[in-house]
């Protein structure tokens, strides 16, 4: 029989799902996550050119890479053309490599296809001896979901419908050009059929089946990469109807820099180093989790020592150190993401990374972290009330606010929907869930 799943490949989490027409099975793909329905977005590629997702690439990279030794060769990179005093030369650049290094984790594919699929801007990474293609992580990863939605399933799968959000893209072109890379890797993967659907459409879907009468609805789709907003009339089989959409590139992963630009980066220095771009650049590089853990050079090793030893910030920058050269990065941004996380329960919350040469701990409070995304506040609020006008309907006329996604749970986005619509109309629909059963409904709609 040939079956067709509903997929979210999502920015921060994934999940896949399946429908018969009368219920909806999201499915347990990651048995090793607190959550097992849900798979994080997390990609470890090892030096031999293994994939592993979810949690068991997170526990294989701390296994493989945490307090590790390093070994350092120079290896031959590639030849330049110089030009100088008209004479026409090459010349062979070597570069240290750390020939120890096991692997590479990679998680937020879902924005470097939105960013660098066809927008010039990211375009792939080299891995080892082999340079991969945006294209081709993302391939890597639904490759490996299809096989465990496979395994658990008993049957292959032979079609998808893959969420997407409303825009990859300001430009119709470049969103077009990274729908089209989405596809080929989902292609590639094994599929044999490739549709989508607007990743909030696909909630409003999951919403649909809890109605006993129609409804105007607003999607409030705020995960880990984007924002996603639709406004729809549910509730009448074949009489559905969509108003409007809207979106902003704003979602948890703004958040998280913010954290760690604000609040964070005079635990590495910030402030206290001058005169020595070499330091300063590796501290303003902490909030980059793709830069950072490829910043272990010897050359950054031997800059950081020579201001240890000049007394130059000298806790701070070992701090800096640690981070960097043992492996730390990936605890200290969940560590971050839990506090964020956190505060949307409690008031206050601790953000700390203790090792042996490192000792950070930072106490945070709700009220700092609102200031803190205040702009993005302002910003998000001004979309909200855009796609609204557009829908061609009042506030008052919203029957229901439907929130999805991690981020919509944060108190300020919250008190900001009712203050707008009315506090009884905001509900929260399954924050991890709720996209993938609706891609699953739309996936048996359309088989």
């Amino acid at each position: 029989m040939a079956i067709k799943i509903g997929l979210d490949f999502g920015t921060s989490n994934s999940g896949v799902a399946l429908s018969d027409g009368q219920r909806v099975r999201v499915l347990p793909l990651d048995p090793q996550n607190v959550i097992p329905e849900v798979v994080k977005t997390i990609l470890y590629v090892t030096r031999d050119y293994q994939h592993f997702i979810g949690q068991e690439a997170i526990e294989l990279y701390y296994k493989h890479n945490v307090n590790r030794v390093r070994r350092y060769e120079m290896q031959w990179a590639g030849a330049i053309q110089v030009l100088a005093d008209e004479v026409d030369y090459m010349h062979d650049v070597f570069v240290e490599v750390d020939v120890l290094k096991p692997g590479r984790l990679l998680q937020y594919l879902k924005t470097a296809l939105r960013k660098g699929a066809g927008l010039g801007d990211v375009s792939g990474t080299q891995m080892f001896e082999r340079y991969y293609t945006v294209g081709e992580l993302v391939r890597a990863y639904l490759s490996a979901l299809k096989s465990r939605a496979e395994a658990e399933l008993g049957e292959p799968i032979t079609s998808v419908t893959l969420g997407r959000p409303v825009k990859f893209a300001d430009d119709p072109a470049l969103d077009h050009q990274s729908e089209e890379t989405l596809r080929q890797a989902a292609l590639d993967a094994g599929f044999a059929q490739v549709d989508f659907e607007f990743e909030p459409v696909a909630a409003a879907l999951f919403y649909e089946q809890t109605l006993a009468r129609p409804e105007n609805v607003l999607i409030f789709d705020f995960g880990g990469g984007t924002l996603d907003i639709a406004i729809m009339r549910l509730g009448e089989p074949g009489k559905r109807r969509f108003y409007a959409s809207g979106g902003i590139d704003i979602a948890g992963s703004d958040f998280d820099r913010t954290i760690i630009e604000k609040r964070l980066l005079p635990h590495f220095g910030a402030g206290l180093v001058h005169h020595r771009p070499e330091i300063t650049d590796l501290i303003e590089a902490v909030p980059d989790w793709a830069t950072l853990p490829e910043l272990s050079t010897p050359i950054a090793r031997r800059n950081l020592d020579k201001a240890i030893q000049a007394e130059v910030a000298p806790v701070r920058l070992k701090n800096l150190q640690s981070l960097i050269f043992d492996d730390l990065a990936f605890e200290f941004y969940n560590q971050v993401e839990a506090a964020k996380i956190q505060l949307s329960e409690q008031a206050a919350t601790l953000i700390a990374l203790k090792g042996s040469e490192i000792d950070l701990w930072e106490l945070y409070t709700r009220l700092q972290f609102e200031r803190d995304i205040e702009t993005y506040r302002q910003e998000i609020e001004h979309v909200l009330l855009e796609t609204v006008a557009a829908s061609g309907l009042e506030p008052a006329q919203i029957d229901a606010v439907v929130k999805t996604g991690g981020s919509s749970n944060i108190p300020l986005f919250s008190e900001m929907l009712g203050n707008i619509f009315g506090a009884e109309k905001v509900k929260a629909s399954n924050a991890f869930s709720s996209v993938t059963a609706g891609l699953a409904i739309r996936a048996f709609e359309t088989r």
